[in-house]
């Protein structure tokens, strides 16, 4: 698929002048009816080098957004159903005895994909779950004492059931921190439902998609990201976000550097798929909600707030510079 490509931080144009990122999300919009908001925290998540954790109740299309993402993106995809049968190296793999060679010959697990897919990922035990940990923060994965590279890009997209379903294992902060975002899909408007309930099986729209970039394209768009200016200013307004949530009785814990780092990543992916090559104040806020809600726990959990609630909060409390 033809594509050009410009300087800085300007998004990757088609032949027509239409950007490549405003292509995958007019696509992936076919496939997630009346979520634009959502599609375009998924896409800035992913184009930010970012995990994603995807978390709702069953049936609102996790599973199918998932699988868009990976075709829209041209990126190679492997799904991993967890259960709490599942073993670590059922993810990573495992050696394999050759009578040939009279060795031991690596099968590589699913997580050997560009973008993998864990599909209710609380669902496992922690010992499974612990398996992505190395993966997702390092790149690699380490098997019989032997450490092998993931393929780049690699990106997992994991999906979770709320905690109060039966059968699920919450996941832990130090896993929860790895992923870059939370959103919640929630249920589609009475529009889009209508649609959804007129329409084509959204399965068979997935085996339609074809891919809006190339693995070069997607490896582009992530530096142009990247690149996105992010003044002095706005590093200060993120500070004073992080300086609230560690100062404030309201949160057991702060945000982390990583978490200050995570916001600016994905402010600078959401201005870049608003065609800018600077970062503004509402940038950050718009990624707010979805960057630091899993980083965040109130001391009373009395007091009910929804996690995404943490996150829109912090918008509202800090001031902008």
């Amino acid at each position: 698929m033809p594509s050009s490509r410009t300087v800085g931080a300007q998004p990757l144009v088609r032949p027509d002048g239409s950007p490549l990122t405003a292509k995958a999300l007019d696509q992936l919009g076919q496939v997630l009816l009346g979520k634009n908001d959502e599609l375009k925290l998924c896409l800035a998540c992913l184009l930010a080098g970012g995990h994603l954790l995807i978390e709702d109740i069953p049936g609102v299309g996790k599973t199918t957004l998932a699988h868009a993402l990976a075709k829209c993106l041209g990126l190679s995809y492997q799904r991993i159903q967890f259960t709490s049968d599942l073993l670590p190296a059922d993810i990573i793999g495992v050696s394999v005895y050759d009578r040939d060679s009279a060795t031991f010959r690596f099968q590589p697990g699913p997580v050997f994909a560009q973008l993998v897919l864990a599909d209710e990922v609380n669902r496992a035990t922690p010992k499974t779950q612990s398996a992505l940990l190395e993966a997702m923060e390092e790149g690699q994965v380490t098997q019989d004492g032997e450490t092998r590279a993931l393929p780049d890009p690699f990106v997992v997209v994991a999906t979770q059931n709320p905690d109060r379903q039966i059968g699920t294992f919450a996941l832990p902060e130090s896993q929860l921190d790895r992923f870059l975002m939370r959103i919640n899909v929630g249920y589609p408007d009475r529009t889009a439902e209508r649609e959804l309930l007129r329409g084509s099986d959204r399965r068979e729209l997935l085996s339609r998609l074809e891919p809006v970039m190339t693995v070069d394209d997607f490896r582009a768009a992530q530096g142009a990201a990247d690149a996105v200016h992010c003044a002095d200013p706005i590093i200060d307004y993120v500070q004073s976000i992080v300086a609230f949530t560690r100062g404030s009785p309201d949160y057991t814990a702060g945000l982390s550097p990583r978490a200050g780092l995570a916001i600016l990543r994905a402010a600078r992916a959401w201005a870049l798929l608003d065609a800018r090559e600077h970062v503004l104040p509402e940038d950050v806020q718009a990624i707010l909600p979805a960057a630091a809600s899993h980083r965040l726990e109130l001391r009373d959990a009395s007091l009910g707030a929804s996690p995404m609630a943490l996150g829109e909060e912090l918008a509202t409390r800090v001031p902008v510079p």
